[in-house]
Formats: structure tokens, C-alpha cells, sequence
């Protein structure tokens, strides 16, 4: 946005930007809705509940992995890109849903994992074959370390670790090689070098495309040109396995493969798409790169800083307290860096990340006001907006009890790797898991009262939060003053107002420990945003007057002054 831009000038470019002003809704299928009893959510599940997305009113839905699957890491381990794991449904079905989001205005985004495959999928049964096959450098092989012993602890080709515990290789028997896996032993790294990889890659997301989907979500898509070396990564005092990352996190080549994906997949088409890549480890400096439309890669990145800052080290199973001076400071600072030739992806949780009101907000006593006052917060920041399932709900975490309870591989692989190989006893292990593991936003979404919370009529395959009985989508649709109400006029607070989705963003307060402060602004108008992240009334001492500004938002009946009340947030609006 240019200075000299007025709110209809802004308006006018609304059109070529239209994400900008969008909200998108995540759904985890094995969680969201299951429609036959199995326990496991499905399409046919996701298509009855269109009508509470269009309610709710978000502009995109986002599709957790649905393709055939071994369901290693629940979907993220794909087998077939081009088909429909028989647990979720059929193409025929996926068709049906696409067709119905489009009837209801509504996109739909597929989640695109191409880092890896399957080691089911027929690419690497191939290359698995023989050292000969076409198909051998598809994925990443190597000999064993010279001098080791092959198939020994410390003869993989390198010290890197898996994001799922355990080495980054696996031993195959048959050629006396290793291949390379960042997370699950049967989640084969794709060799992106080779470029008859990224043609069936390209051309695979084109038949998506032809087929209707409006765009993808790229999971870890930072992660794959990788240092054709592949050198040792340094070990930290006290782990197991060096650190690759600094030779696969936006690697060498990552800036050409997108430009070249953009060419191949997205230039030329008319259609409003959107791009989307997930990008652990990402810097502030790498994203403007990526989100310049100039340079044609990505709309928006997933970067994950935010959401490390109550974590030791970025260890989430070492969680310490968050201090709302961190938060601020990198939400500001990503903000800041954006804001001329870029874009935000904005989110407190998704499918990988603790449940929002549990992490960020009071999940007891004051749930429901800290859920729409976090809601507030995010959603208006400059960028697009994600809800995830449940969290316009005020859903909170699950109190699991045994390891037993826990469905999620990296909990089960930890877990296993921490008693058994660091000395830690299971108690303790399971109070380090409790705060942030991943099966706490796997839940089954809690849509009444009944059984199950109305998820399914069979058995679950993961356990559904006791607190449903109290928290359900049920008894929020039509309260004025739920969570779910408050979620929709955010929402519509952005869709109407062009401040909301182009104006510029002034970090206010950044030192108080209490209030998160914001002013979003155009050349005739602005926006006053204040949010109390804590249980006592805080003051907000902004400077300047606002007085005469209308109160546009709020979580309690409205009151003069600035000062908030515990989890409050106002926010006000005035024309210059």
C-alpha cells in the first residue's frame, strides 16, 4: 500500500488480491466429521457441515492430507497423489465436496507434501529395487560412512536426526545403502535435483488444478533442495543427533525450484489461486523473498517463530512460560518486514500445534473471553487469517493420561527414544508432553452434547475431550455471545473494512508485559486494536485520543475508556 491510496483505491485492488482480505478454515478430516461410523472423520463427513463453514463465513478451506496412504504420519505420507485414501472416501466424493464449497463460496486448498513420499508409493517401491532402477535417485541413497561397519548405530552416511526421533537414515538391507528421511522411517525424502522428479511433481499438481482445486498448502516445502553433500550438522551437548537443518532449511536451489513450480503449475491461469508454503526455520528476510509477488513463489509462508518462544531452545517437549514481550516482538517484527513487498500468513494453531486458548489465553475460568479476544488479536494483523477446526469453538487441549492414550508417531517416537535412550523415567516424559504435543488439536471436533460430541457413531480413533458436554458447536451456532458469534464478526470485520485487510501496522506498548497494542491505518482511517492477556484489569496507555472513536469490536459490553478488563479486547475505529 502506497500513501497516496485512498480506501477505494484499495478496494479497487481488492480484486487481484482477493487473499488479502480472505479467511481460511483448516480441517483435519480424521478429526473433523465421520459420516459412516468407522471412528475416522471423512469427506462425506466434511460435506454435511458446509453449511456451518458458510455460517461461520470463511472464504477457504484447507484440506489436511486426504490422498491414498499407509497413514504413517496420518496422511502425510502419501502413496498415491492422484487418488483418495478408501478411509476418507473417493475422488468421486472429493469432486462432491469441491463442488458444494464452490456452491457455498468457498475454495478449497489441497495439502501438497512433496518433500517426501511414502515408502509404499510405487516411485519408491522403484527405487528400492536395485541400484540400477531409473527411479534409484528419485530419493536421496547413500553408502554407509567410510571405516563403519555397514547397518551399525553411526554408519548412516551422516549425523542428522529425524524431526521423529531416531537418525535421518534408514538402513536397506537388500543394496547396503541408506536412504534419507527428515521424519518418518517411511517417509522417503524426494531427490528434487533430479529434475524428472519435478516433472512429475508439476505434473501432478496440474491435474489437481485441471480438476478444479483452488491452490495448496505446501508442507515443509522450505525443505527440499538440500546441500548435495549432505555434511554432518553440529551436535548439541546432550543429543543424540547433529543438526541438518542449516543444510536443508532453504537450501541452495529452493528459490529456483518455486519460480520454476510457478512457471510450470500456476503462470497463465486465470483463476484466483492460492499458494501457501509451510517453511520451518524460515527467516524474515527468506520470506520477503518468497511472498514478493514480483518474484512468483508463494503467496504467504507458515513460519513457525511464534510458536517456539515458550519452548527452551525451540524444544517442545522442554515448554517454559511465554512472555507477551516475545510474542509481540516477533509478531511485530514480521510485520515490519513484510509490509512492502510480502505477505502474513497469520494462525495461532493448526494441526501440528497446541490448542490456542490452552497455549495462549486462560482455558479455566476465563475460556471463552481469552478465545475471542485471541481471535481479535490475529485476526487483525495484516495478513490472511487460519482458523483451526474447534477453535471458534474456544476448544481447548485434552488431558491424555498413559502413553497409551496418544495417537500422534512424533509423541510415540519420543517417548520411546526419551525412556529408553536419555534415562528419563515415563512420568516424566509425560508431563514434558502434556503442554504442546500434537494430539491435543487432533481431538475429534465437538459438534453437541451426545455421544462422542456427534463425531461418530462408532468409536473414536483418537479420545473426544470429556468438556464437549460444555463446549460444542451445538450450543454456540445461534448464541449471540458464544465464541462461535464472536469468530463470525470478526470475520466479517474483515471482509467490510479495507483497514482491516491493507492498512499499515504500528506496533504499540511493546514493552508492557500485559497489553498487546496495535494501530492498522489508511490515509482516511484508522483502526485501535487492544487485547488484555491476562486475569486482572490492565491500562492501556496509548498515546493520542480516542475519544470520539466508535467501539467496532468487543468481547464484553461496552465500557468508556481504554482500560481492560481481564482478557478484554476493544477495538475502535475512526475516519481521518
Amino acid at each position: 500500500m502506497t500513501i497516496q491510496e485512498s480506501e477505494a483505491e484499495v478496494a479497487f485492488r481488492a480484486g487481484r488480491e482477493w487473499f488479502k482480505s480472505a479467511v481460511v478454515y483448516q480441517i483435519y478430516p480424521r478429526s473433523f466429521a465421520d459420516s459412516d461410523g468407522d471412528g475416522i472423520g471423512d469427506l462425506r463427513g466434511i460435506i454435511g457441515r458446509l453449511d456451518y463453514l458458510q455460517k461461520l463465513g470463511v472464504d477457504v478451506v484447507w484440506l489436511s492430507p486426504v490422498y491414498r496412504s499407509p497413514q504413517d504420519d496420518n496422511g502425510y505420507d502419501i502413496s498415491d497423489y492422484r487418488d483418495i485414501d478408501p478411509v476418507f472416501g473417493d475422488l468421486e466424493t472429493l469432486d462432491e465436496l469441491l463442488d458444494g464449497l464452490h456452491a457455498h463460496g468457498m475454495k478449497l486448498v489441497m495439502d501438497l507434501v512433496v518433500n517426501h513420499t511414502s515408502d509404499e508409493h510405487p516411485w519408491f517401491v522403484e527405487s528400492r529395487s536395485g541400484k540400477d532402477n531409473p527411479k534409484r535417485d528419485w530419493y536421496w541413497w547413500r553408502p554407509p560412512r567410510d571405516g563403519a561397519e555397514t547397518g551399525t548405530p553411526g554408519a548412516e552416511p551422516n549425523n542428522w536426526g529425524s524431526a521423529f526421533s531416531g537418525p535421518a537414515w534408514e538402513y536397506d538391507d537388500a543394496s547396503g545403502e541408506y536412504y534419507l528421511h527428515l521424519f518418518s522411517r517411511k517417509q522417503p525424502d524426494l531427490n528434487w535435483e533430479n529434475p524428472d522428479v519435478r516433472a512429475a511433481i508439476y505434473d501432478m499438481m496440474n491435474w489437481w488444478l485441471d480438476r478444479g482445486v483452488d491452490g495448496f498448502r505446501m508442507d515443509v516445502i522450505n525443505f527440499i533442495s538440500k546441500e548435495e553433500s549432505l555434511p554432518d550438522g553440529h551436535r548439541a551437548d546432550g543429543m543424540l543427533y547433529g543438526d541438518g537443518g542449516p543444510h536443508y532449511i532453504c537450501g541452495p536451489r529452493i528459490h529456483e525450484f518455486l519460480q520454476e513450480m510457478h512457471q510450470e503449475v500456476f503462470a497463465g491461469r486465470d483463476k484466483d489461486l492460492l499458494t501457501v508454503g509451510e517453511m520451518p526455520g524460515v527467516t524474515v528476510e527468506d520470506a520477503a523473498l518468497f511472498t514478493d509477488p514480483g518474484r512468483r513463489e508463494v503467496d504467504m509462508v507458515f513460519q513457525f517463530e511464534h510458536v517456539a518462544l515458550d519452548q527452551e531452545d525451540g524444544n517442545k517437549w522442554r515448554p517454559k512460560k511465554l512472555l507477551l514481550t516475545d510474542l509481540k516482538k516477533s509478531l511485530g517484527r514480521w510485520q515490519e518486514a513484510l509490509a512492502e513487498h510480502g505477505w502474513n500468513s497469520l494462525y495461532w494453531g493448526n494441526h501440528d500445534q497446541a490448542r490456542a486458548v490452552s497455549r495462549f489465553g486462560d482455558d479455566g475460568h476465563y475460556r471463552e473471553l481469552s478465545a475471542k479476544m485471541l481471535a481479535a488479536i490475529l485476526h487483525l494483523h495484516r495478513g490472511t487469517p487460519y482458523v483451526y477446526q474447534g477453535e471458534e469453538l474456544g476448544m481447548t487441549n485434552m488431558a491424555f493420561g498413559a502413553i497409551s492414550d496418544y495417537r500422534d508417531i512424533e509423541v510415540l517416537n519420543h517417548h520411546r527414544e526419551a525412556t529408553t535412550h536419555m534415562g528419563h523415567t515415563d512420568a516424566e516424559v509425560l508431563a514434558a508432553l502434556a503442554p504442546l504435543n500434537r494430539d491435543n488439536a487432533r481431538t475429534p471436533v465437538q459438534w453437541n452434547a451426545s455421544r462422542n460430541a456427534g463425531f461418530t457413531t462408532g468409536a473414536p480413533w483418537i479420545a473426544v475431550n470429556p468438556n464437549a458436554n460444555a463446549i460444542n458447536a451445538a450450543a454456540q451456532v445461534d448464541d449471540p455471545q458464544s465464541v462461535f458469534s464472536f469468530y463470525r464478526q470478526v470475520i466479517a470485520l474483515r471482509h467490510a473494512d479495507p483497514v482491516v485487510a491493507y492498512g499499515d501496522f504500528t506496533m504499540l506498548l511493546p514493552d508492557d508485559e500485559h497489553v498487546y497494542a496495535f494501530r492498522r491505518s489508511l490515509p482516511d482511517a484508522e483502526m485501535l486494536v487492544l487485547g488484555n492477556f491476562s486475569g486482572a484489569e490492565q491500562p492501556a496507555s496509548v498515546e493520542g485520543s480516542w475519544g470520539g472513536a466508535e467501539q467496532v469490536l468487543g468481547n464484553y459490553p461496552p465500557e468508556v475508556g481504554l482500560k481492560l478488563r481481564p482478557w478484554e479486547v476493544k477495538v475502535f475505529r475512526r475516519s481521518l
